[in-house]
Order: C-alpha cells, then structure tokens, then sequence
C-alpha cells in the first residue's frame, strides 16, 4: 500500500470567485465537480499532471457561510520555475501582495480569495503550478513524526531544523518526485494550535478502502469516520494534533 497523498481541501465562501483565481491566476482547469446536495466540492489542478500530483479540492457550502481559518493549518505550496519571475506575473495581474521573494530567498506567498495562503517554491520537476507540499502544524514533533512513519509508512524527504522551530517533509517510500508531501511544522516554544474550519482535510489514496482501513486500524489511528459510516466510498482518520485524514480508494 502506498498512501500515495491525493488531495487537500480547502473551503470557500465564494465558489465563483474562487475558481475564478485558480484557474485564471494559477492556470488550474476544473477535473471534476461533485454535488452533494448542501454542497459542492470542485476538483482543480493543471491541465498537465503527473499520474501521482495531487489536486486541489474546493467545497463550498450553499447558503451564507463564513470560516475561520485558524492556525493549525498553514499553507499549500506551488511549483514554479522561477518564484520572482512567477511572483510578479501574479501581482501584474492583481493577486494581494504579501510576501515577495525579496523578504524570503527562494520562496514567496500571495493569498487566494478567501485568505488560503499559497507558498510559492522554486522547483525543477513537475508541471508549472503543481501542489508541492502542504504544510500543518503540529505541537509535539517526536509524536507527529512517528506517526506518519508508522501509519502510512513515510519517510524523511527533507528537513529544515532553526532556532525556534524546524519543518519536516515526509512522503511514502519511494514516491515521485512530483507527489505532493505533508510538511510537518514544529514550534519550539510549546505553543498550541486552534483548527478552525476554513481548512478541511489532507486525502491519501490506498489500493483497498477496507484492507487499508483495518491496516490503520491495527496501528491505532484514531477510528473517526469509518467506510461502513461513509457508504464505503471512503473513510476518515485523524493524527494526533486532530488534522483529519481522509482514505480513499483509486
């Protein structure tokens, strides 16, 4: 089983405006859409994917809803060639500026709509636009680490380690370059973190929802939402800063 990452959701107040940016300012097409009645969740991502990029998921809840976006959840990160050339593309076309690539060598951050905030990262693989990573917060890294080692079999991809907090990048073994990765953030100062609900879920995808279930199951993940609850079209766990997790099966 790979526990390849599928997916991240986000939700928006607007779902015009919000597929409006992403597909005008991050070139993203809409992959699918599904209705679900009170809802509906769009699918985006670039027109050309690796068979393993993960895509960006967007619910929007009808009627007037408000979120907050809390501070548990941190960011998404894209893959561009060259962030200050891909930064100032973006403010010429109105994008909020944020935080430009003079404040922060090698990287950059612009905000979505609804104040997602969207990391901007110099890579040499994967298509233009693509998910890189997505980062959470954590408030014990020893425990956090572990747990994606040993539930969904992951590994180190890279870390950065500073004086007051250190990132860690994890994916399964053996994943593509181009897979997204979970980009555990730890602060040292012992702070705790409020989850909000403009951030929904990161989905990893797994041969067979069952199996896969049971598996994390024996591992002792937390049993949230499991298949039978979920018409087995797919289940819900959650980590133990209480991140959720959904498992899919492609």
């Amino acid at each position: 089983m790979a526990y390849t990452l599928d997916h991240v959701m986000m939700r928006v107040e607007d779902d015009e405006a919000a597929l409006d940016w992403y597909t005008t300012h991050l070139d993203y097409e809409v992959k699918g859409e599904m209705d679900g009645g009170s809802f509906t969740n769009y699918f985006l991502g670039p027109e050309e994917m690796h068979e393993d990029g993960a895509i960006l998921e967007l619910t929007y809840n009808h009627g007037d809803h408000s979120y907050e976006m809390g501070d548990a959840w941190g960011h998404i990160a894209v893959r561009v060639e060259d962030v200050e050339e891909a930064y100032y593309e973006l403010m010429d076309e109105g994008v909020e500026d944020y935080r430009p690539p003079e404040e922060n060598p090698g990287y950059a951050f612009v905000k979505d709509p609804d104040g997602h905030e969207i990391e901007i990262v110099e890579r040499d693989h994967g298509a233009r636009w693509s998910i890189d990573h997505t980062m959470i917060r954590v408030e014990d890294a020893t425990e956090a680490l572990g747990y994606w080692t040993r539930t969904f079999e992951y590994e180190h991809t890279g870390r950065w380690e500073a004086d007051s907090f250190a990132n860690y990048f994890m994916k399964p073994e053996g994943a593509a370059e181009e897979a997204m990765a979970v980009e555990l953030t730890y602060n040292y100062d012992g702070r705790s973190y409020d989850m909000g609900d403009a951030w929904g879920h990161l989905a990893v995808r797994g041969d067979d929802l069952d199996d896969d279930w049971e598996a994390l199951m024996t591992r002792e993940s937390e049993d949230y939402r499991d298949p039978e609850s979920c018409d087995h079209n797919y289940a819900f766990t959650k980590d133990p800063d209480g991140h959720e997790i959904e498992l899919i099966e492609r």
